[in-house]
């Protein structure tokens, strides 16, 4: 097989393993969800086509591996019976990532898992300059680390803090784990503080008066986050977006932007830096302006 063929392959999830003529064929997963008719056909297919394994990738995946090249279309056509399509490798928008959400955990804000089938709905397999990955996290606890996303999403609860049910319990102080709650003393204050917010939600659930009640649920959304050899956190960007809409737009245009100003085989954090925060956080004002 020549270097462009197999670029080819790549592309569609199909990676080349150490074992001559053997590949491990990367499956597409949203958000670590599959049907228990598709598990039963990936075991099948990896009892078929493979040696009887399969690898749970770091980002939510299955792979298959130990598959013949000349078994790679009838693996792919097999599954594609049972609703199980190939993942994608190289410059593309990766699958979404997501953990449970406010549909099965307790502590979930936003409903991570219809906001991934969305998001890879809509951008999944697009063409950018280097790989782009997109996470979402239900809550401030960030299970799927959204900082170190391309894009991460990641449920918030800003709160908001009224003077006059007020009693100076200092509750809230207390729980917050960020310790950026500080309640004024005297009478007159207006206003809290909330500078550095983690946007849990911990000081409105504790407050026994309802001084300190929900001023904004939805998400906030960071950019340029990466791991590998060269690791970065990503830096949140505009507000809170409070519905699907608002988030998807916030990310078809980062990735409109990432489109439009990185370089070939530069992460989107490195562009970036190239090209400074400010300059993304100007654009995506004006192309989410309503």
């Amino acid at each position: 097989m020549n270097e462009a063929d197999y670029k080819e392959l790549k592309k569609g999830g199909m990676m080349r393993q150490r074992e001559a003529e053997l590949f491990s064929v990367r499956l597409h997963v949203v958000g670590g969800r599959l049907a228990t008719g598709q598990l039963q056909a990936i075991r099948d297919a990896a009892d078929g086509f493979g040696r009887g394994t399969v690898h749970l990738t770091s980002r939510q995946g299955v792979e298959i591996p130990f598959v013949p090249g000349e078994s790679l279309a009838a693996l792919k056509s097999f599954l594609a019976r049972a609703g199980v399509g190939v993942g994608v490798c190289g410059p593309t928008v990766r699958t979404v990532t997501a953990c449970q959400g406010c549909a099965v955990c307790a502590s979930g804000v936003i409903d991570s898992q219809a906001l991934a089938e969305m998001l890879d709905r809509e951008l999944y397999g697009q063409a950018v300059p280097h790989k782009f990955k997109i996470g979402i996290s239900g809550c401030a606890n960030n299970c799927i680390k959204a900082e170190e996303n391309d894009v991460g999403i990641k449920g918030w609860i800003e709160p908001r803090w009224s003077p006059d049910p007020c009693t100076r319990c200092r509750v809230c102080e207390a729980v917050c784990p960020s310790k950026v709650v500080r309640i004024p003393d005297g009478p007159g204050a207006e206003a809290v503080d909330l500078s550095g917010c983690v946007g849990c939600g911990d000081c409105i659930a504790a407050c026994p008066t309802g001084a300190m009640e929900e001023g904004a649920r939805g998400c906030r959304i960071c950019v340029g986050g990466k791991f590998g050899r060269m690791p970065s956190l990503g830096r949140k960007v505009l507000g809170v977006l409070r519905s699907p809409e608002e988030i998807l737009a916030a990310v078809r245009a980062v990735v409109a932007f990432f489109r439009e100003h990185g370089r070939p085989k530069e992460r989107f954090g490195d562009t970036l830096q190239r090209m400074g925060f400010q300059t993304l956080e100007a654009e995506l004002k004006e192309r989410t302006r309503p």
